[in-house]
């Protein structure tokens, strides 16, 4: 049967428990959500999508409200949501947006306000907003709580942690990796191509380079623009701390990756890790569910999660990849309140104890600090809560995705030759400004590094 459509109804949802049996759950309560017209959501194919899928079926069963998923490579994902929201109505009910797609949306007046389809519904005190960006304020054309709409809320908030073979380590008698000097050591210990890289990460041309590359430039102090919540669109990716970066991110790729960097995706990273052949890797935290999996993981039990690694003297950089449950403005009204009422339902404790237990990443803070934490299959969630404190999101303006667009061809470029790190910055740089020109920002850029 075809995943992408077996949550059609609730009778067949029920016929599914077999085969994707939903998680057990606590005492901890559910929202009361009543008979509710049928909802479809349009949703990402990730590492996080299962124990969505879980979640989702346990809604259905007990609440035998119907819900359709649309389960869509990630590449489709912004088209048909585009498609979606031009429509005379649309044919989703929730639609699943990437964090750096929602300033589009928000902007676009495409989605509803929760509060104007519920006027009693909030998040919880407990729901992580990931510096606020399911918020926007019109005015200001920023996300941000004050003074902003709640346009919508979180189903993942991912973040990289630096995944490491406790095994291995402990054989060496090496610790755990806090900077990245101690990842190029462990690196310089376990590197045995082909059967073992000492650390991976993804160099994939777009999107997977430069949010892989953003923990790096995050840690060494360095930014794509220098104030853009204040409207100063001041390019400064070519400063001395983003070559840092970028330099250290390309040498570590060179000298323990496998030969192929420049093509490395998210499957890729994953499997390396999974199958044994890989003794360290920055990836996100939903990948971790593909680790204990004993049909999918030949090193069960053997991999551990820490802080992604500091430059020395500095904090860790931690990139927040979130994704946005919104509401499209043109669903029917009916829909629209039962995609509020299945939101009230997912967002209480008990629902994000079962999504955990179902393998995803919970929102919610106190599922963090329950009892799950101490269990060894949760091993994760406290380097997950560590990193909270560094956690910071980027392009959160309207130009985000052209941003990135220059970002994952020049930093692709760099990594395998094409240019050196200082071309490619202040090419970046130029290109970026560029941009910004020409939306009327206030913007500037830094004088060019070295070539």
């Amino acid at each position: 049967m075809n995943r992408r459509n077996v949550l059609g109804a609730a009778a067949m949802a029920l016929g599914l428990m077999a085969a994707y049996p939903a998680p057990a759950t606590a005492q901890a309560p559910f929202a009361e959500v009543g008979q509710q017209a049928p909802i479809t959501i349009l949703i990402n194919s990730s590492p996080w999508l299962a124990g969505f899928e879980r979640t989702v079926q346990l809604y259905i069963q007990q609440t035998r409200n119907q819900v359709r998923l649309d389960v869509t490579p990630y590449g489709g994902m912004l088209e048909k949501a585009r498609n979606a929201v031009r429509a005379g109505a649309s044919p989703y009910d929730i639609l699943n947006l990437d964090a750096l797609w929602t300033i589009e949306f928000y902007e676009g007046g495409f989605l509803r306000p929760l509060a104007e389809i519920d006027p009693n519904f909030s998040l919880p005190a407990e729901v992580l907003t990931f510096q606020d960006s399911n918020y926007w304020n019109a005015q200001r054309r920023w996300r941000t709580r004050e003074g902003g709409a709640l346009m919508g809320y979180s189903p993942n908030g991912n973040v990289h942690v630096l995944y490491y073979r406790a095994d291995l380590l402990r054989q060496a008698g090496l610790e755990p990796p806090r900077t990245w000097d101690d990842v190029a050591a462990i690196c310089q210990r376990l590197h045995r191509p082909p059967a073992m890289y000492g650390f991976v990460t993804r160099g994939e041309r777009g999107n997977p380079i430069r949010y892989d590359w953003t923990p790096f430039m995050q840690g060494a102090g360095a930014s794509i623009v220098r104030a853009p919540q204040d409207g100063d669109y001041t390019v400064t990716i070519n400063s001395p701390q983003a070559k840092q970066a970028l330099d250290r991110f390309i040498a570590l790729q060179r000298n323990c990756a496998p030969p192929n960097v420049g093509v490395l995706g998210q499957g890729d990273v994953i499997q390396l890790l999974a199958t044994g052949r890989a003794a360290q890797g920055l990836a996100v935290i939903a990948a971790w569910s593909t680790f204990d999996d004993r049909q999918r993981s030949a090193v069960v039990g053997q991999i551990n999660t820490v802080v992604v690694p500091a430059f020395p003297g500095r904090d860790p950089g931690v990139a927040i990849g979130n994704w946005v449950f919104a509401v499209p403005k043109n669903a029917p009204a009916e829909r629209q309140r039962a995609a509020v009422a299945f939101s009230r339902w997912f967002l209480t404790a008990g629902a994000q104890r079962a999504y955990a237990e179902g393998g995803g990443i919970p929102v919610r803070s106190d599922t963090f600090a329950s009892d799950l934490a101490q269990r060894p299959e949760f091993r994760w969630m406290r380097a997950y809560l560590d990193s909270q404190p560094h956690a910071r999101q980027e392009l959160g303006y309207a130009e985000g995705a052209q941003v990135e667009a220059v970002l994952g061809l020049r930093l692709n470029q760099a990594l395998i030759g094409e240019m050196s790190s200082g071309r490619a910055l202040n090419t970046a740089a130029r290109e970026i400004e560029e941009i910004f020109q020409r939306s009327g920002r206030r913007t500037g850029r830094l004088e060019p590094l070295p070539e």
